[in-house]
């Protein structure tokens, strides 16, 4: 099988059987929040779940207080989503840097995830489903 390739000539893969993804949309209120700051508080997050690891949720960057992030020098490539560039939230110090990260042109497959961002749950104080709210 013939394998494709990005313009940097990293491997484009599409998910399946053997590595599945799958997006949908939350129907909760989704909020995130960092040194009793709320960073993101949305009704349109995407849960996105990728074979055995947890789900996560997806925030449209509008939903997100921008202002609270900076963006950083890493950066690390998704052979199913592509390339990621990472964004730390300052009033969370240490713990909080590179917590934040985004695909800004990620693949066909999983394009819905555009103009989105996704934290890593230790590196913030929570992610909050709140059901009907």
């Amino acid at each position: 099988m013939e394998q494709t390739l990005n313009t940097d000539g990293k491997p484009i893969k599409v998910p399946g059987p053997g590595h599945p993804i799958d997006i949908t949309p939350n129907p909760n209120r989704v909020v995130v929040t960092v040194a009793g700051r709320i960073v993101a508080d949305t009704r349109e997050a995407l849960t996105l779940r990728e074979a055995s690891y947890p789900p996560m949720q997806y925030i449209p960057r509008k939903d997100v207080d921008m202002a609270l992030l900076t963006s950083t020098e890493q950066a690390t490539y998704c052979p199913y989503k592509g390339d990621c560039s990472y964004l730390s939230i300052p009033l969370g110090g240490e713990r909080s840097v590179n917590a934040v990260w985004s695909y800004k042109d990620p693949y066909e497959a999983v394009e819905a995830i555009k103009d989105h961002v996704a934290f890593y749950p230790d590196r913030i104080d929570a992610i909050e489903e709140r059901p009907g709210s």
